[in-house]
C-alpha cells in the first residue's frame, strides 16, 4: 500500500475515533497553497484542526513527535486559509489537535500546539 493510501486509511480511523468521542467531522483533507489539514472538526464551540500521524514502529520516534515546529507552522497557515475561505471570524475559538497512531495504539493530543503565525 502506498503512503497516500495508508495515510488515508489512518485519517478515516482518526475521523471515526474522534466521532466516537463526540466531535463532528466537517471536512477531510483541506488543501490550499499553504499546506494541508487532515481533518477539520467541531467540538462544542471549538473549530478543531487535526493532524493525523502514523508510525508502524517507534524506531524514528513516536507518531506524535513527528508534528514538529515546521509542520505546526504549515498547519497554522493552512488553518488561516480555511478560516478565511469559509468565512469564520477572528472570534472563532480554534484548537490544534494531533491523533497519533503508534502501531495499534491511538493517542489523542488535544490542544497539542498553539497557532504558529
Amino acid at each position: 500500500m502506498n503512503k497516500r493510501r495508508l495515510g488515508g486509511c489512518f485519517e478515516e480511523k482518526a475521523a471515526a475515533f474522534l466521532e466516537e468521542k463526540g466531535l463532528r467531522i466537517i471536512m477531510q483533507n483541506f488543501r490550499c497553497r499553504a499546506g494541508e489539514i487532515d481533518l477539520v472538526a467541531k467540538d462544542g464551540e471549538y473549530l478543531v484542526f487535526v493532524e493525523v500521524k502514523y508510525r508502524h514502529t517507534g524506531e524514528s520516534g513516536g507518531a506524535g513527535e513527528a508534528v514538529n515546529r515546521k509542520k505546526q507552522r504549515r498547519i497554522s497557515r493552512a488553518a488561516q486559509f480555511f478560516l478565511l475561505r469559509y468565512g469564520y471570524g477572528q472570534e472563532t475559538d480554534c484548537r490544534f489537535d494531533v491523533v497519533a497512531f503508534d502501531g495499534e495504539a491511538v493517542h489523542w493530543y488535544r490542544n497539542a500546539f498553539d497557532y504558529c503565525g
